[in-house]
């Protein structure tokens, strides 16, 4: 705003107290105050914008322009690389009027001669009037919640599967949502300050078992009569095994292996292929266990030695899964009880 010169404002001065004393002051007190009312006091600040001299539609569109409309700008969301886009117009409102008016009442408060004198000499008599915005609560509350949930993802765990007869490691995934108490402080705050970029507080949770805890699988194909040792998800030994008769097949399925049994006793089934075969055979060379036995969750099933060499390859047991001596103790050492094991055609 155009200020004028120190001389001219002071003989302005002298002009209106020269008024003052001819007639009293009050009648050009009066009409100067009427024809000036609607101008902004010198020194006037709204929501930090000078609006010294302007009158009340001029500032009001001086603030609409350079405080409401900036503040109604979208404002991006970031949700660890996600974006999200929050309509601040919709959200947002200014009172500029209100402002206007906390602007305007010092002079109203003032007496007539000081109105004029401040005037007159361009004297600061303005005040600083805050931003005076509200949000929509409901809004924001209701937009953060439609972002959570298209950002969230519950954790699983990594796992061992059987598809298509291959054993496949399906791995971990960490779980993740919206810190909706965080991101609303933050998104308020940016709001309210006219920021536009907002970081979204998001809550990472682990899933309870990982690859590292998964351990050994076990697959064995009957109909290559192949036994695979897995380990993170790669194939890290094979072994020759002998699988059951057409009479008496080997189990198909999911199971897992319940004991691990080192030089284990045989005990009679009660099935009628071993109806002349003792109650009981304890460890040794006649055994038909063999050194080193691992039993699973299919009654009478169990993955142990042999001394019949030659049956390693063939369909030639009662359904268990019969491997060379060195084979079961080398793979003895390598699993766990719990370890899976997928038995496929």
């Amino acid at each position: 705003m155009h200020r004028a010169s120190l001389p001219v404002r002071l003989a302005a001065l002298a002009v209106s107290l020269v008024l003052f004393a001819i007639t009293g002051g009050t009648a050009a007190a009066v009409a100067d105050d009427y024809i000036n009312r609607d101008l902004m006091p010198t020194g006037t600040l709204v929501a930090g914008i000078d609006v010294s001299g302007m009158t009340r539609s001029d500032a009001r569109e001086l603030i609409t322009r350079e405080v409401v409309a900036p503040l109604g700008e979208p404002v991006t969301v970031d949700a660890g690389g996600t974006r999200f886009t929050l309509p601040a117009a919709e959200v947002v409102a200014v009172d500029v009027d209100a402002m206007l008016d906390e602007a305007f009442l010092p002079r109203k408060r003032a007496a007539l001669p000081k109105r004029v004198v401040d005037r007159v000499a361009d004297r600061p008599a303005g005040t600083k009037t805050d931003l005076k915005i509200t949000l929509a609560d409901a809004t924001v509350d209701q937009w953060l919640a439609e972002a959570a949930r298209s950002i969230e993802t519950t954790p699983s765990d990594a796992a061992i599967k059987l598809e298509d007869g291959a054993v496949v490691f399906v791995p971990s995934r960490v779980g993740t949502s919206l810190d909706v108490t965080a991101t609303a402080g933050a998104l308020r705050e940016a709001l309210v300050a006219g920021v536009k970029t907002v970081e979204a507080g998001i809550i990472h949770t682990e899933p309870q078992i990982t690859e590292s805890e998964l351990g050994p699988a076990i697959l064995v194909d009957i109909s290559e009569r192949r036994l695979y040792l897995y380990r993170d998800g790669e194939v890290e030994k094979t072994y020759g095994v002998a699988v059951g008769t057409p009479g008496h097949p080997t189990p198909r399925g999911e199971f897992e292996i319940t004991q691990k049994r080192y030089m284990p006793t045989w005990v009679n089934p009660g099935s009628a292929w071993a109806a002349d075969m003792p109650r009981t055979i304890g460890p040794g060379p006649s055994n038909p266990l063999g050194t080193r036995a691992l039993n699973i969750n299919a009654p009478g099933i169990r993955i142990h030695g042999t001394t019949a060499n030659s049956s390693i390859g063939t369909a030639a047991s009662h359904g268990c899964m019969r491997m060379h001596r060195w084979d079961i103790e080398d793979l003895y050492e390598r699993v766990e009880v719990g370890t899976p094991v997928f038995i496929v055609r």
